[in-house]
This record gives structure tokens, C-alpha cells and sequence, in this order.
């Protein structure tokens, strides 16, 4: 995936290579089908979207608890730093 502005096909084969399962499969449709149609899901990526943006144009430099707490609170512990 493109690290500087991805479009959301970037964030789709993203999204489902992790999840092991190609672009086109049935599982990655229903996955974009239901980002397309649900407000929540679309707050919470933009949310995300705009946290690693700020992060990255500011080059904010936070300790491993901070960043452990922001991660927790994306809902994203288990993604790597």
C-alpha cells in the first residue's frame, strides 16, 4: 500500500491481504460493501486516517505507553508500531 495518501482500492487489497484473501473474493466485496454503507465504520478509518496523518506530517515523537494507549484506543493493539 502506498504510504503517502492511499485511495481506498490501496486500503481495500490492504485490508484484505491481511486477511489472506484476494481483492476480489467474496469476503473483500462484503468487507467494502459494508465500509461503503456504514457512517460508524467510516467515522473510525477516517479517524484512523487522520491520527497517522497528523502523526506523520508533525513527526510527533510519543513514548512506547503513549503509544500503546493511542494504539488500545484505535482498536489497534495488535498492529505492528
Amino acid at each position: 500500500m502506498s504510504e503517502q495518501n492511499p485511495n481506498c482500492k490501496d486500503v481495500m487489497q490492504h485490508i484484505c491481504e491481511s486477511l489472506g484473501e484476494d481483492l476480489e473474493s467474496d469476503k473483500c466485496a462484503a468487507i467494502k460493501h459494508h465500509l461503503d454503507n456504514c457512517t460508524d465504520c467510516q467515522k473510525y478509518f477516517n479517524t484512523v486516517g487522520l491520527t497517522i496523518d497528523y502523526y506523520k506530517k508533525y513527526n510527533v515523537q510519543i513514548t512506547d505507553d503513549i503509544h500503546k494507549r493511542l494504539m488500545s484506543f484505535l482498536d489497534l493493539s495488535d498492529c505492528d508500531k
